[in-house]
């Protein structure tokens, strides 16, 4: 059973290789050069590269505590405009209640993906199921900046790369304490 496991995990591996490759090959017979979406969990943020240049820089909301977004590089495999959500029993079809906004970008991890969202005061928090959200009007700008077959690496710590795409991460408040004021009582 092992053996079979073993081999499984080096076949995933060889068609990532070639899934990537392939990619970029598509690319750049496009015209244009493979570009890659990096995000940083910690900040919630978004970068499209292109060459290891940033292309642009757009603010997400990323999984809950409960519901995190998965970290790891993965591959762009669908592109859809006004997708449908299905959930457990319902179907929300395209418009204004569907919390896939107006555009999904699936994941090679299914049941995840890049996507817009009903609710644009959630960007710039921890509140998804795990995917990425964005406002509606980014999202639609992400989706013709990017194709299928595009590299997805998401990130769940900050790293040297991601200071120089993001800046540095932000220092944490200085803790506040207030002066103490002791009360003693003697019973």
């Amino acid at each position: 059973m092992r053996k079979v496991e073993d081999q499984v995990k080096k076949l995933a591996a060889l068609t990532s290789v070639m899934v990537m490759a392939a990619a970029e090959a598509m690319a750049q017979e496009k015209g244009r050069p493979a570009r890659r979406i990096v995000i940083s969990i910690p900040d919630r943020k978004l970068a499209v590269l292109e060459a290891d240049r940033v292309v642009r820089v757009f603010g997400t909301a990323v999984g809950a505590p409960n519901s995190p977004s998965p970290s790891g590089t993965f591959q762009i495999v669908n592109h859809i405009p006004d997708p449908t959500w299905y959930t457990k029993g319902k179907v929300v079809a395209p418009g204004p209640a569907n919390p896939l906004g107006t555009r999904w970008m699936g994941l090679s991890l299914k049941g995840y993906g890049i996507h817009g969202t009903n609710s644009p005061k959630s960007i710039g928090r921890n509140v998804s199921h795990g995917c990425i959200r964005m406002k509606n009007g980014d999202v639609e700008a992400l989706f013709e900046m990017v194709a299928v077959g595009d590299v997805v690496e998401l990130h769940a710590e900050r790293t040297a790369e991601l200071d120089g795409i993001f800046g540095p991460a932000a220092a944490p408040a200085p803790a506040t304490t207030a002066p103490m004021t002791v009360v003693a009582s003697l019973q």
